[in-house]
């Protein structure tokens, strides 16, 4: 018995995530006394690998061949389900990202396993083995009983923090057998973004809904983001009058993101914007109506006009800068 996490990498470089997942991984195996093994799929450097065991994997195993060069959710759970299988995984971890979402259906169905989607901390208990999750666009929260055999946790960004723990790790090649018939895939072209940070990967973010009352008005938030080193990106409303592009639209409808902090700056907070951003580490509501729904859910608060705050706070960053 085993406890299984699957580390994606994005250009064979693992992010934060990546390390998260594996320390949370980590904190399941001594509850339930037994071994971690990361897994990755596709082509990653040993010494990249090797911080995977940074962080508590006792076992690291690598699969990588020019079948999976390129993500096909079909052709990676196939992957998965098979170290599960050879590992003897009674858990299997993965991130609750769009790739999480995509393969922990499919991998459910394969392992006849029970799905803990989103799950936030640690299992409640191991017998019968419960799970805490975010429940109405973070509103709530429910304990989930998983009754399989199996079972599989999707974790929520930013809900876990790394926990170092060195060890030396067994890195290991992963002999897999992938259908070809599974390969649907196929990548054309690859246009990078260039010159801006992506929203999905900033660890900072500021965002503007339509308290900023004008396009004319984002000015000092970019400013703001620039001086952090930060993505911008707005509310639906804002970007459905054009006021900035869809690209930047955050929320349960637009890009669902987990930075480390999230500026809101003139954002009501309704729940649907709020669902797509709840799991930031911290939240930094700035609107001129106290009740707002979002200082319910901001850890800070700042009462007042937007376009007189932004300057002072710019302001402020360039003189700690100094």
């Amino acid at each position: 018995m085993s406890v299984l996490v699957y580390t994606e990498n994005w250009d064979g470089k693992f992010k934060k995530l990546s390390f998260e997942l594996v320390s949370y991984a980590s904190a399941v195996a001594k509850m339930l006394n037994t071994s971690v093994t990361a897994l990755s799929i596709g082509n990653v450097g040993d010494d990249e690998l090797k911080k995977l065991g940074n962080y508590g994997a006792q076992k690291i195993l690598s699969a990588h061949n020019d079948q999976l060069a390129v993500l096909d959710n079909q052709a990676y759970t196939s992957v998965i389900a098979e170290i599960a299988g050879k590992e003897n995984a009674s858990v299997v971890i993965i991130s609750n990202n769009n790739t999480g979402k995509a393969l922990a259906p499919r991998l459910s169905v394969r392992l006849k396993a029970g799905v803990g989607s989103g799950v936030s901390k640690l299992p409640l208990s191991t017998d019968p083995f419960t799970v805490y999750k975010r429940a109405y666009s973070g509103n709530a929260f429910a304990h989930v009983v998983i009754k399989s055999g199996i079972k599989i946790l999707t974790l929520a960004q930013n809900s876990f923090d790394l926990l170092e723990t060195p060890n030396n790790a067994v890195l290991e090649k992963a002999e897999v057998k992938v259908d070809a018939s599974f390969i649907k895939t196929k990548v054309k072209d690859v246009n990078k973004q260039t010159g801006k940070i992506l929203l999905t990967d900033a660890d900072i973010v500021v965002s503007g809904g339509r308290g900023m009352k004008s396009p004319d008005n984002w000015g000092p938030l970019v400013e703001l983001a620039d001086a952090l080193g930060a993505a911008t990106a707005c509310s639906r409303p804002v970007s459905d009058e054009g006021w900035r592009t869809h690209e930047e639209h955050t929320g349960q409808t637009g890009k669902i993101i987990a930075p480390n902090l999230y500026i809101a700056v003139g954002i009501s907070g309704a729940t649907q914007h709020l669902a797509g951003v709840s799991s930031s580490k911290y939240i930094v509501a700035i609107n001129t109506d106290k009740d707002a729904p979002i200082f319910e859910a901001a850890q800070y608060g700042i009462v007042g006009d937007a376009m007189k705050i932004l300057p002072q706070l710019v302001m402020a960053l360039k003189e700690i800068k100094k």
